[in-house]
């Protein structure tokens, strides 16, 4: 196979949790073929081999799902669950801005990362308020898909609330609509659960100057369990978190409220969840003029479950990009996969219009 620009190919085998109705267990190969030609194609699906496809992750035109509707989820997150891919995300519509009242959560489902289907809205009678940032994750204790949100009964009077369902697609049941936490005035944050099971909240504390805490939650990922790291930064704000290897990783970048130059973003590790964290590199700065590569505010860094080591994607909203005016459908940038140095360095995020994924499986 010619390959446009670079390429990474490996086994992945793929085997449903324990909590699955169904058994599912597959071998997949996976081919990333990374092309920054804009007129570049992705292979005929009708050609493979029955059981392989090639699908096309498109960062120049709008995501659809199958009934040929753009996508409408920002701000929120990709998830694999019982061997099928879900984003969640707000759902913004013709709104101007992300603090107009009542915005509801949105999922889809793919089994493929090209083919989505729409799923619905999370929650069902919503108090009126402002709302932001949807992070689920699945509770190996409780067997219960757990959701937290951002919401400001009033502005800023940040809230974080919890909501729960026995399904990734809801509908949640909330379940508490003002969680305590450490920080004053939450602000926007995400979910990360551990390979022991133990959840996290990462989140910004406007009443800190927007400083960036993890807290450990309690086994129900219902609340907090008193533990919590020290400041990671401040005047940050769409905090992420995640594992690789050895190292966790916390992703933020400044104040970038509907900005449409976009946002930096400042790189963390430390070798437990609650730190003490030492600054990295920043992945989306241009050493050129000090500008984003990217002109589009984090959302989320996707774990793709592989055999060995899992690969990670940086997802972002491309704000004011909407060719049609409606915020519900800016574009949102899905980066190849992360590259990192030997020393665990994150490098820069390239600026790649289109790459493909070529899944391949057997019984």
């Amino acid at each position: 196979m010619t390959l446009a620009a670079s390429s990474l190919t490996w086994i992945s085998r793929k085997v449903s949790a324990k909590h699955c109705q169904q058994t599912l267990l597959a071998f997949f190969l996976a081919a990333f073929t990374i092309s920054c030609d804009e007129q570049h194609q992705s292979q005929n699906v009708e050609s493979k081999p029955k059981r392989s496809q090639t699908v096309t992750i498109n960062n120049i035109e709008p995501r659809r799902d199958v009934a040929g509707k753009i996508i409408d989820a920002h701000d929120g997150c990709l998830q694999f669950f019982n061997g099928r891919f879900y984003l969640y995300g707000m759902a913004y519509g013709t709104n101007e801005s992300s603090l107009a009242l009542n915005c509801p959560f949105r999922v889809y489902s793919s089994p493929d990362l090209e083919r989505w289907t729409y799923e619905g809205e999370l929650l069902k009678d919503q108090p009126t308020g402002v709302y932001t940032r949807p992070s689920v994750v699945f509770n190996p204790h409780t067997h219960k898909y757990v959701l937290w949100y951002n919401w400001f009964p009033k502005l800023w009077n940040g809230q974080d609330a919890v909501a729960t369902s026995d399904t990734p697609v809801g509908p949640f049941t909330i379940v508490n609509l003002n969680v305590p936490v450490f920080g004053s005035r939450p602000g926007d944050g995400s979910l990360f659960v551990d390979d022991d099971g133990t959840g996290y909240y990462i989140y910004t504390a406007i009443g800190e100057g927007y400083a960036v805490r993890v807290e450990c939650l309690t086994p129900d990922y219902l609340g907090s369990a008193g533990k919590t790291s020290n400041v990671l930064a401040k005047g940050s704000e769409a905090p992420v978190l995640f594992r690789r290897n050895n190292l966790y990783y916390a992703l933020c970048g400044p104040l970038c409220g509907d900005c449409l130059e976009g946002s930096t973003e400042q790189v963390l590790t430390a070798t437990s969840p609650l730190g003490p964290y030492t600054p990295r590199s920043n992945i989306n700065r241009s050493p050129e003029n000090d500008a984003p590569i990217i002109p589009a505010q984090e959302a989320w860094v996707a774990r793709i479950p592989m055999s060995g080591e899992p690969l990670f994607i940086w997802m972002a909203d491309r704000w004011g990009s909407r060719p049609d005016g409606s915020k519900g459908h800016d574009f949102q940038f899905w980066s190849a996969p992360l590259k990192f140095s030997p020393d665990g360095d994150i490098l820069p995020i390239e600026n790649i219009g289109r790459w493909d994924i070529t899944w391949a499986w057997s019984d």
